[in-house]
């Protein structure tokens, strides 16, 4: 009997301390804490159950990306009320870039907190951005879309994302790409097809392609290969915005 009170104290404790932690993240009290200690297991850590599904945070991830998603999509169209389809597009796919949600996990402290094994790479993967969307997930579930919105917005976007910065940065779009096939289980290719004299400034120059799965998407062409890589992205990106690439 004093085994199992040992146990029940242990857990006790470790939910206490997670919903603290929580709770100095987010700014409110959680109610379901088994859903967050869901979204917080990488499927590294996930132990298999019946017909060996394992419980990690692989479905709450999908569902806080889509809820995440639109409450950015709300928030933009609300604070450009002039700007075009293109830039709102292109501003919400900066916020919720891999990259970014990566290094506003970490700057929450997820990395305290994400249950992982040894041999995950939590600095070079997308470990931190995956768990920052399955707690919105499991939030949304426990608290409602309009609770959700209100955390994103008050407590995420104001206190922690600089918009103006993204607004002013140049956009990197051979790492998005790498980001996005990462995301989706695509492989992505940068081939030099082609390298063009240019008589009149005795210069080479460099035609890329980006193909994705074997299909060419993206093709750029300038005197440095890097250059031509990013031109390549570039149109690629622009593609992918507008209707994003599925197998089916």
């Amino acid at each position: 009997m004093r085994f199992f009170r040992s146990i029940l104290r242990r857990i006790h404790s470790s939910d206490k301390e997670l919903k603290e932690a929580l709770k100095n993240i987010f700014g409110y009290n959680p109610g379901n804490i088994a859903l967050y200690k869901l979204a917080l297991r990488h499927r590294s850590a996930a132990t298999p159950i019946t017909n060996g599904f394992k419980h990690s945070n692989e479905r709450l991830e999908y569902l806080g990306d889509a809820v995440l998603g639109t409450i950015i999509a709300d928030f933009l169209f609300k604070k450009f009320p002039f700007k075009e389809e293109g830039f709102l597009t292109e501003m919400r796919s900066r916020i919720v870039s891999r990259s970014n949600l990566n290094s506003l996990s970490r700057k929450l402290g997820l990395d305290k907190l994400v249950q992982t094994n040894r041999e995950s790479n939590i600095s070079s993967s997308s470990i931190l951005g995956d768990a920052f969307e399955a707690l919105i997930g499991a939030m949304y579930i426990d608290k409602g879309y309009s609770f959700t919105q209100k955390i994103i917005v008050n407590q995420i976007i104001s206190c922690h994302l600089d918009i103006d910065g993204l607004l002013n940065t140049e956009i990197n779009f051979k790492s998005r790409i790498i980001e996005w096939s990462q995301k989706e289980k695509n492989t992505a290719e940068f081939v030099l097809i082609e390298e063009l004299e240019n008589g009149k400034q005795n210069r080479r120059i460099y035609v890329v392609q980006l193909s994705i799965n074997g299909q060419a998407w993206g093709q750029g062409q300038d005197y440095s290969i890097k250059k031509a890589e990013q031109k390549a992205a570039e149109q690629a990106w622009a593609k992918i915005a507008e209707n994003p690439y599925s197998e089916d």
